[in-house]
């Protein structure tokens, strides 16, 4: 029975991470630490477990085997490498950190310490994405030559724990980035899942057009982020993220067109997976059975029962992240920015 710690109780611990290990049979929640004590002492009323003083006193608990990290950003890179130091493995919410310098930290803690590190890049784990990739590695639509993938919903300040304009996530200081961090992470990592190629070059525009925060002026960070990405295979395509979709649904598709046929992903509400081929009428494909829950918590728990890396290790990640800051740079500056780490 793996013993679990959460460290932060908002939105992402109370709807995916605590209700998924406790549903796991091989988990036992043990304890709780929040800033707010108050919302650790709902979980622990509600799940069991103890509630923590500091994040200090639960790694000092040599009960515990693992944690999840579900704090702001900012928070993200030194406790888990404090955990990691512990002798705790370490799941870690997205984006991993708020630098590639505590990105690659994190990394090295890990192999260091002798301790599994995931982060919870959970579009990987869509049964569409899945069967995507295996179609596009089995040459499906042939080469690929552009694609268009976009994540857009109206703004963490409708479903965060401290749902309105002072949520976190529109104070640079906790979350250093806005939308690029929170839904363009996702695509990034998963334009390259899909591929198995990384992004080596990013002309992008971040931008905060909307948001306004408690004093009526504009957020802190960017409400949306638009790319333009080159692909380690010569593939070229444009990567959309926002917090200004205001129509009341989300919009998570992604569009491959390849020499062969295009490859339709989540931009159908009715077919999951449409694959249209040259010469030939469209093909829906079936994905597969849905998840139950996001699939974070059991790929994080099959790894660290059967003793093998992670799905999705703090390593695979850290090419993605490198494209986000990337990405700032290019708004920055105004040009297009090489990623030579990731040739």
């Amino acid at each position: 029975m793996l013993k679990i710690g959460i460290l932060g109780c908002g939105s992402i611990a109370q709807n995916r991470h605590i209700p998924e290990y406790a549903a796991h049979p091989a988990c036992a929640l043990r304890g709780f630490y929040n800033p707010t004590r108050a919302r650790a002492e709902d979980m622990a009323r509600r799940y069991g477990g103890a509630v923590y003083d500091s994040a200090e006193a639960l790694f000092a608990d040599p009960e515990i085997d693992a944690v999840s990290v579900c704090t702001a950003n900012y928070a993200h890179a030194p406790l888990s490498i404090q955990a990691l130091r512990a002798g705790k493995h370490v799941l870690c919410e997205k984006p991993m950190a708020t630098s590639i310098g505590d990105c690659e930290a994190m990394v090295q803690a890990a192999r260091e310490s002798g301790r599994r590190l995931m982060i919870a890049q959970n579009q990987r784990l869509m049964p569409a994405h899945e069967k995507a990739r295996e179609l596009l590695a089995a040459g499906e639509i042939g080469r690929v030559l552009t694609f268009r993938t976009s994540f857009s919903h109206s703004g963490p300040e409708t479903w965060s724990v401290t749902p309105g304009k002072s949520t976190w996530f529109f104070d640079k200081s906790k979350a250093a980035m806005g939308v690029m961090a929170d839904l363009g992470i996702h695509k990034t990592d998963l334009i390259q899942f899909l591929l198995g190629q990384r992004v080596v070059r990013t002309t992008a525009r971040l931008a905060t057009l909307d948001k306004r925060g408690p004093d009526g002026g504009f957020i802190g960070v960017d409400d949306n982020a638009i790319c333009i990405y080159e692909m380690q295979g010569g593939a070229v395509g444009t990567m959309t993220a926002s917090w200004t979709n205001y129509s009341g649904r989300e919009d998570n598709s992604t569009v491959i067109y390849g020499s062969e046929g295009v490859l339709r992903i989540l931009d159908d509400p009715a077919h999951p997976l449409i694959l249209e081929k040259r010469g030939e009428a469209p093909r829906i494909i079936d994905p597969g059975a849905p998840r139950q829950g996001s699939g974070i918590v059991d790929a994080w728990v099959d790894c660290l029962l059967n003793d093998r890396e992670p799905p999705i290790s703090g390593e695979s990640v850290l090419s993605a992240m490198r494209v986000v800051f990337a990405s700032v740079e290019s708004s920055r500056t105004g040009r297009a920015v090489e990623i030579p780490e990731n040739r």
